[in-house]
């Protein structure tokens, strides 16, 4: 442990937040805020977070794991499946639970009735878990009048009343400090779990993978973003050169969708390889040497061992 670390626990708030809520809520937006550098991937699009991703913030009083899970949303899919479940297992190792939903959607008219017919069975399932919960309710600079809020929060307290509920934005940063002031003191006092400088528990490929998927979402835009999937093949750095060597494979499920990823005359693969290795470079300060191959994998997503593989913090459903 670093020098600086304290000796004992009096003083020092130390453990697990499970960031859990619906496909496309802020969650992503807000464990990067908090972290103050790009951990978790962000897209306009829902179900863009596959994995649980963990990230580490350090203070000199504090030290949370942030995990940030996959947007719990309904499908028959394996890959779904694996997804959610994985939402919901991370809970058990928890300490704290962050639960976000977009307010600017359950805000206005008829907006009970969406919340009833969206979260009703989340709700009853969040209810069975027994640690500290704080529902925080994001996007408020979307919603035009604040009073909007009441009606929301005043039915989110009556379904939680023990429950500690935060209007906040993660975008604009609006209330996040009072949010991250009041997560910490509902933390058991600790001593630190990790060193100071560890940012997270998985590895750099696999964030490089997720750069790479990310980079492909946005440029695909509407097409075929989620029969997608990213393999890194291999990684080798060379100190002596300030490089890193990946080659990473794009996984796509049928033959047409090659030919969409890798664009006219390679145009999109181009892109998004520039893109991912400007990123990664800046990431790691050091040059980056990227190669990008498309494969078909037909049905990938409903391949249980290459899901388990793909994805290393997911839990069978």
């Amino acid at each position: 442990m670093n020098s600086h670390f304290p000796e004992n626990s009096q003083n020092h708030h130390s453990g697990i937040c499970a960031i859990i809520g619906p496909p496309n809520s802020g969650k992503s937006t807000l464990l990067n805020l908090f972290l103050g550098q790009k951990l978790s991937i962000v897209t306009p699009k829902p179900q863009t977070t596959r994995n649980r991703i963990s990230g580490i913030l350090t203070r000199d009083d504090a030290q949370i794991l942030f995990l940030d899970t996959p947007g719990i949303h309904k499908s028959g899919k394996a890959l779904n499946r694996m997804i959610v479940n994985t939402a919901w297992q991370t809970l058990a190792e928890a300490d704290l639970i962050l639960f976000v939903l977009d307010g600017s959607r359950y805000s206005g008219d008829r907006a009970a009735t969406r919340l009833e017919r969206d979260l009703s069975s989340v709700f009853q399932r969040l209810k069975s878990h027994s640690q500290p919960l704080i529902l925080v309710v994001n996007k408020i600079d979307l919603v035009g009048s604040r009073p909007r809020l009441l009606p929301l929060i005043e039915q989110l307290a009556g379904i939680f009343p023990e429950g500690e509920i935060v209007p906040i934005s993660a975008l604009k940063a609006e209330h996040t400090q009072e949010l991250l002031e009041l997560l910490i003191q509902k933390l058991p006092l600790n001593l630190p779990l990790f060193p100071e400088d560890q940012l997270s528990t998985l590895p750099m490929r696999f964030f490089a993978a997720e750069i790479i998927r990310e980079k492909l979402i946005m440029v695909l835009n509407q097409e075929i973003p989620y029969s997608i999937a990213v393999e890194i093949e291999s990684w080798q750095e060379i100190p002596e050169k300030n490089l890193t060597e990946v080659h990473a494979v794009i996984h796509v499920a049928r033959q047409n969708h090659k030919q969409i990823v890798i664009g006219k005359q390679g145009s999109r693969l181009k892109q998004v390889g520039r893109e991912a290795r400007l990123e990664l470079s800046s990431i790691l300060e050091q040059r980056i040497h990227l190669k990008l191959w498309v494969k078909v994998k037909p049905n990938w997503h409903e391949n249980r061992s290459f899901l388990q593989e793909l994805l290393p913090e997911a839990k069978p459903a």
